[in-house]
């Protein structure tokens, strides 16, 4: 954290620094118009966030008094640049000790004497919070006088009426607790900790206010790269544009989010979003003795570049470390006919449905073509768009999730069956005691480079992008490091080892003198239909 003389982690003196304009004078007093604000926030955004009603002031204060009356002044950089952002979505991430979390503190403070203030700040667990609610309480008492903490309610009530929620989110579920309230001011606290986009993609439909009120609709968000939420986070916000760039915001296929059909703006984007940066060096307070930095530059590779040097391309934990975009990404090329080809799916109406199409080439080398990634589609309409899609070529079989094909009572065919009735026809994916880490090896050994052909066991199109960011972002279960995290987005990866047990893969030259046959077969026999 930044914006202090007095440890890293908290506000500075009261005696930070002088305003601007004003000049030191021994044992003397001075008449002073008005001090704009107890907490000193970026002049752009002062002008774009609507009035401010300011805090009473006496008419007559010394310079020493003066002094005192910054209780936070955000660093030059990106310090600065968050609280003057006027994106309606900011991430505000990168490397450890830049001062993120404070400033999440800090953004809410300029709105607190505005009656209709309404904001809310999150964790994703109870324990977390108590960090935020600790940094707010050495805050905002004395950036706003009169300001009370309600324990039970983790709330803070202005004397203005203006209200902060302090609490948790920890399972999708938990937005239901904030469903019908209205707020003008979001923060997420460490985004990269929620494993998808749900709560914040919900949370933003609780944004609300009056345009007699001023206030600007704002969700600001802070976070380091990696974590269950790292794919997600980085597709929203990093990959978009060049980082202090503002860019419209983008749906999952990376086209921007317009006004429907119909509407009197139809066809304009919506709203924009931003990606400000920041190093430890952004931070003289922690940056100056170099013995914070020392301690980031001892950790392991992934750690250091992460923390250090807020590398989003690195994922700490990642459960397949060996996938290089260099060796394993190749551009589509025309695959033949007589090559072999099967799709594999994961289904999921309220998360995500992930299809992967394979071919399979003369010496075994698995060619990932095509991948469709959607999310609220009922199980008959993917049927139909897979269908579609592959209307010009043969496909040898499909593997689906297994527990499709569970039904729930009297309740008629289950997904799988109304699938294939449609004509997209599967066979069950294996889901047996020890599937999922049998899978995961499997896709480590077909990342791996055959020692006959030089070339790696699996690729993957270009234009499979969902795909090609997801794999690399996933990371490991820290409770059995044999299999990777279950809360993270992995529906594409379930998607891929359904497939790749179809085919599992050995070495061209794993000879069985035994029953004299390679260590490979295909399995379109099995498979097939």
């Amino acid at each position: 954290m930044s914006g202090s003389k007095k440890s890293a982690d908290g506000p500075p003196p009261a005696t930070a620094s002088m305003p601007k304009g004003i000049k030191k004078r021994q044992g003397k007093r001075r008449k002073s118009k008005s001090i704009d604000s107890v907490v000193e926030v970026p002049k752009e955004s002062m002008e774009t966030s609507g009035p401010i009603p300011a805090t009473p002031k006496p008419e007559e204060i010394d310079l020493e008094q003066a002094q005192r009356e910054i209780i936070f002044e955000p660093n030059p950089g990106p310090q600065t640049n968050f609280l003057a952002a006027t994106e309606q979505e900011v991430l505000y991430g990168g490397a450890a000790g830049g001062g993120k979390s404070y400033s999440l503190i800090a953004d809410p403070v300029r709105y607190l004497n505005n009656p209709s203030a309404r904001m809310l700040i999150v964790r994703r667990s109870t324990e977390e919070l108590r960090e935020l609610i600790s940094v707010s309480k050495q805050l905002y008492p004395r950036a706003i006088p009169g300001i009370k903490f309600m324990e039970r309610d983790k709330t803070w009530v202005a004397p203005s009426g203006a209200t902060l929620w302090m609490s948790y989110l920890d399972r999708d579920d938990d937005v239901m607790r904030y469903q019908g309230q209205a707020f003008n001011w979001i923060g997420f606290d460490e985004l990269t900790q929620w494993p998808s986009d749900y709560a914040w993609n919900y949370m933003r439909s609780r944004l609300r206010a009056t345009k007699a009120s001023g206030l600007p609709l704002y969700m600001r968000a802070t976070s380091n790269p990696g974590g269950p939420g790292h794919y997600w986070v980085k597709k929203t916000f990093i990959d978009p544009n060049t980082p202090n760039q503002s860019f419209w915001a983008t749906n999952e296929e990376g086209e921007p989010i317009c006004w429907p059909v119909g509407h009197s703006r139809e066809g304009e984007p919506l709203f924009k979003r931003k990606f400000i940066p920041a190093t430890l060096f952004d931070n003289p307070y922690l940056s100056d003795d170099g013995m914070y930095e020392a301690n980031l530059l001892s950790l392991p590779e992934h750690q250091r570049r992460q923390l250090l040097e807020g590398d989003w391309d690195i994922n700490e934990g990642a459960a397949f470390p060996e996938f290089n975009r260099r060796t394993h990404v190749v551009e589509p090329f025309d695959i033949p006919a007589s090559w072999p080809r099967f799709r594999a799916a994961d289904y999921g109406y309220s998360s995500y449905s992930a299809v992967v199409w394979f071919a399979v080439s003369p010496d075994e080398q698995l060619i990932v073509y095509r991948e469709m990634y959607v999310s609220k589609v009922l199980a008959t309409d993917l049927a139909d768009m897979i269908l579609e899609v592959e209307s010009e070529e043969k496909i040898r079989y499909g593997v689906l999730d297994s527990s499709l094909w569970h039904k729930r009572g009297d309740t008629g065919p289950s997904l799988a069956e109304q699938m294939i009735v449609k004509g997209c026809r599967w066979r069950p994916a294996d889901r047996s005691k020890g599937s999922r880490v049998a899978g995961k090896n499997e896709l480590h050994r077909r990342l791996q480079t055959d020692d006959f052909t030089e070339e790696p066991r699996i690729v993957f199109f270009s234009s499979c992008t969902n795909t090609i960011a997801q794999l690399p972002s996933i990371p490991l279960d820290k409770n059995n490091p044999e299999d990777v995290d279950t809360k993270s987005e992995d529906h594409i990866y379930d998607a891929l080892r359904y497939g790749l047990m179809t085919r599992p893969r050995s070495n061209l030259f794993d000879y069985n003198a035994g029953d004299q046959r390679t260590g490979f077969q295909a399995s379109d026999s099995t498979f097939g239909y």
